[in-house]
């Protein structure tokens, strides 16, 4: 799908009310079910979850409202999560870093001429 067209189609879902949106989403499925070309991507393990709760809520016939505070909640905690991810991977990355390279050795010193330009044996 090209930019333009997926920021027409934000643009128009952002008008929607939240009841409405999750209509606009089975019908995406429905379709997706019909006539999809290839398998979408996978998302994320927290993601999965988020969808997981999301479909039960829904299926549990939940308000909208209370959906979209949850979910808002679950998001809130993914970008911490994300947050502490990063986080812990550059301590890693550092400390692996650290013990992957040890410091080089001195170097040897060059040889000197002497200034009035001989050569020594």
């Amino acid at each position: 799908m090209n930019e333009f067209l997926r920021k027409r189609i934000e643009r128009k879902l952002d008008t929607l009310p939240e009841a409405q949106v999750y209509q606009v989403l089975d019908y995406i499925e429905f379709l997706e079910s019909k006539y999809a070309a290839r398998t979408p991507a996978q998302p994320s393990p927290l993601q999965r979850l988020a969808e997981t709760v999301e479909d039960t809520l829904r299926a549990g016939r939940v308000s909208a409202t209370a959906i979209k505070g949850t979910m808002d909640a679950m998001g809130a905690a993914g970008r911490v999560m994300s947050g502490l991810a990063a986080a812990g991977k550059a301590v890693v990355d550092e400390v692996t870093g650290q013990r992957a390279a040890p410091p080089a050795p001195p170097a040897e010193p060059s040889p000197r001429l002497p200034e009035d330009g001989s050569k020594t044996a």
